[in-house]
C-alpha cells in the first residue's frame, strides 16, 4: 500500500464514494470542497486507489473527519487505520490543547472509530450529533 497526501481528485472522490451509502455532488462542487479541506490522503494498491480521508475546519480549534471511505474489498485490511493515523499526524502537527475533532460515522461502523477514542452521542455529558442535508431554498426560521 502507498500513502499519497494531498492527492484527493475529484474523480477518485466520486468512484470512492460511489462505493458507498453516499450522497453525490456536482463535480463543481466537489472541487470547491477538495480545494477548501485542511487536508487529505489517498492509499493505494498499485495504482489504484482504495481508500481515501480528508479533514475539514479551521486547523487549530476544530477538525471534521469527512469522507473516510474504503472499497468494501479492502474494508478490514488495515486500510481504513492507515487513513485515520496520517489524519492524526496532521492533527497532532496542528491542532491546540483540547481541539475539537468530529465525525459523523456511517451505520455500523461507530466500533472503529472508537478504537481511536472517539465516543458515541448522546451519553451522560453530550447531546446528540446532528445533521442537515440542505436542500436549497429558504432554511426555516
Amino acid at each position: 500500500m502507498k500513502i499519497v497526501e494531498n492527492a484527493l481528485t475529484p474523480q477518485i472522490f466520486s468512484e470512492l464514494r460511489n462505493t458507498g451509502p453516499f450522497i453525490p455532488y456536482e463535480e463543481e462542487d466537489i472541487i470547491y470542497a477538495l480545494e477548501h479541506s485542511l487536508f487529505n490522503v489517498v492509499i493505494y494498491d498499485e495504482q489504484k486507489a482504495v481508500g481515501i480521508a480528508r479533514l475539514i475546519g479551521d486547523n487549530r480549534l476544530t477538525f471534521i473527519i469527512k469522507d473516510v471511505v474504503v472499497l468494501p474489498r479492502y474494508q478490514n485490511r488495515g486500510v481504513g487505520d492507515l487513513l485515520i493515523k496520517q489524519l492524526f499526524k496532521y492533527i497532532e502537527a496542528n491542532a491546540c490543547t483540547n481541539a475539537y475533532i468530529g465525525l459523523m460515522s456511517t451505520p455500523h461502523k461507530e466500533g472503529f472509530y472508537e478504537k481511536y477514542g472517539f465516543i458515541r452521542r448522546p451519553n451522560e455529558k453530550y447531546g446528540a450529533g446532528m445533521v442537515m442535508f440542505y436542500k436549497g431554498g429558504k432554511i426555516s426560521e
